[in-house]
């Protein structure tokens, strides 16, 4: 899964194929996983670990969207539909080591880590980008799924990533080559807080994508700023100055607000004036916006402090380390 650092939003159609958006995100050690084994019975049978969810099937060339299972279905029917496999007969489980909802792009690392699975199994021929536009259009065209981009290709490359979106739904994954004490640093004073809330992302993203369709003056204003803040971002990392963090998370996160009405309320301001009191400079809602995980820039020796009075308020400070390494698949005998 990833943290989203700057330019959360402008990866969004119709923004992205206007203006061009700007992205840099950051994979860390949450993962979702999926283990798919071969079966000769003439079944489809889908596992969600650790929850008691199944859904056995017939199978078929072309499977129901069910509910619960709509992710599960969706790449099957593409994956038989675009590489003309035929029917499959197999058992798909999958597990994923944070809530959906959680702002910190789990459906689309799902969608990916299943996707993985059936490239592995058949050989398919795809590199990483094909993998990603694959996942980005089973849950934004098949699934009617709204949403951006950036996900995807978080989950597949991996990584710190400066992304560039443009028009034709073109994404360049531009990798950033920063010094290991950078890295330390930045991981050492960003704290990750999960508000113990999750939000339906899907509702936030169509007023954004309304605003900018309407040419709402104030919101795609906004959009152009927080674009700015990824090259900010950037800039400010390959710099090594790492004191501008927070600024940069501030800005963001005084615009990202005026992208739409629901991304903020009473209870995440609350945390992020708590937070800001008790010795954070920056920070920002993960994903859409509205619950889920926030994280703040601590500099110094302010992280646990910061943790602690964030603690009262009914949420938990999440450990975690970035990661190099995307969407990774093996076959075991």
């Amino acid at each position: 899964m990833r943290i989203g650092l700057a330019g959360g939003g402008t990866d969004v159609s119709p923004y992205s194929d206007l203006y061009g958006g700007a992205i840099l995100n950051a994979t860390i050690d949450l993962y979702a996983y999926a283990s798919l084994e071969p079966l000769n019975n003439g079944k489809i049978e889908f596992v969600i670990d650790g929850t008691g969810k199944t859904l056995t099937l017939d199978t078929a060339s072309e499977l129901p969207v069910q509910s619960g299972f709509e992710l599960f279905a969706g790449v099957y029917n593409r994956i038989v539909k675009q590489f003309n496999t035929g029917a499959l007969s197999f058992r798909l489980t999958s597990y994923i080591e944070a809530p959906q909802g959680s702002g910190l792009g789990t459906s689309s690392t799902i969608v990916v880590s299943l996707l993985g699975a059936f490239v592995e199994w058949l050989r398919l021929p795809l590199g990483k980008y094909d993998i990603a536009h694959l996942a980005y259009d089973i849950e934004r065209v098949d699934l009617g799924m709204s949403g951006g981009k950036q996900d995807q290709y978080a989950a597949t490359f991996g990584g710190i990533n400066f992304l560039e979106f443009l028009a034709h739904d073109k994404v360049i994954v531009n990798p950033l080559q920063l010094k290991p004490e950078i890295i330390h640093e930045l991981e050492n004073n960003l704290l990750l807080y999960y508000t113990s809330t999750q939000r339906v992302s899907a509702a936030i993203i169509d007023e954004q994508v309304k605003n900018v369709k309407e040419k709402n003056t104030s919101s795609v204003e906004a959009m152009h700023r927080l674009k700015e803040q990824a090259l900010q971002m950037k800039d400010a990392l390959l710099r090594g100055e790492l004191s501008k963090i927070g600024e940069v998370l501030h800005f963001g996160w005084q615009n990202k607000k005026q992208m739409a009405h629901s991304i903020s309320n009473d209870f995440i301001d609350s945390i992020y004036h708590t937070a800001m009191q008790s010795g954070a400079t920056g920070g920002k809602i993960s994903g859409a916006g509205g619950g889920g995980f926030m994280f703040f820039y601590c500099p110094g020796v302010s992280k646990i402090k910061v943790a602690r009075a964030l603690g009262a308020l009914g949420g938990n400070m999440q450990m975690f380390k970035f990661t190099r390494d995307g969407l990774v698949a093996w076959t075991a005998e």
